[in-house]
């Protein structure tokens, strides 16, 4: 990587996209192309911790992919909570910090647990931010914070024409965290796919073509010089 570390953003954002079609191109099953997928994801959260990123935010299961084959979320959720428990020892002493966004609810019971522990064993930890997307969607995140919000009014705890987008954001599962500087979307696919849409309001976006089980360090450090050369100018212009 170039000398751009004084440049780095402070959050990342990654669609993990592509598993599948890697698997299809190998002639391998989708559930060997998720497995692919978590060994790239394993090298992006250890490199991002060593190099001083603030906040990493991971989608690893969207709202929407409940819709998918049995046999295909069956496989995601086999890896989550081999993940978790395979993983969390080393994280925790790299003094990362895990919040799960989206609806743990939701997750079935061994997965719930895992995540919760996760959280619960890391919540002191003052280094990387890692955030994983699990049955998360954006437009719901910003529906569950206006309801929250209404209630507070409806208590009488607020006034409607007092809200303010700081009011807002304490409401989101990303409370606390800084705005995402970076999305980073593999695969070549052009959208964001209901992914953090109001953090994402003035990031930089990068749509590499290398599908997700390929996306290498040095891909990574491509984006991450390419952030560095952006002019943000947040609505603004150039003098």
């Amino acid at each position: 990587m170039s000398d751009t570390r004084e440049r780095l953003p402070r959050h990342v954002a990654i669609i993990m996209d592509g598993n599948g079609r890697w698997a299809k191109a190998h002639a391998l099953q989708v559930a060997q192309g998720h497995r692919r997928g978590t060994e790239t994801l394993r090298a992006i959260i250890r490199e991002s911790s060593d190099i001083g990123i603030e906040a990493l935010t991971l989608f690893a299961f969207s709202t929407e992919n409940w819709k998918r084959s049995a046999a295909e979320v069956g496989a995601l959720m086999n890896l989550l909570l081999e993940y978790f428990t395979s993983e969390i020892d080393e994280l925790d002493e790299k003094n990362v910090c895990i919040r799960i966004l989206g609806d743990k609810n939701g997750l079935p019971g061994p997965q719930r647990q895992a995540v919760i522990q996760a959280e619960k064993r890391t919540e002191a930890n003052t280094g990387l931010k890692l955030n994983i997307a699990i049955n998360y969607g954006g437009r719901d995140e910003i529906l569950m914070a206006a309801k929250k919000l209404a209630e507070k009014v409806e208590r009488g705890e607020m006034r409607a024409e007092e809200i303010t987008a700081g009011d807002f954001e304490a409401e989101l599962y990303t409370q606390g965290l800084p705005d995402v500087d970076l999305l980073i979307r593999t695969s070549g696919e052009l959208r964001q796919s209901n992914f953090l849409l109001y953090q994402c309001a003035y990031a930089e976006m990068l749509f590499p073509t290398v599908l997700w089980p390929d996306f290498s360090l040095d891909d990574y450090h491509a984006a991450l010089d390419a952030y560095a050369r952006r002019d943000r100018r947040f609505g603004g212009r150039t003098s």
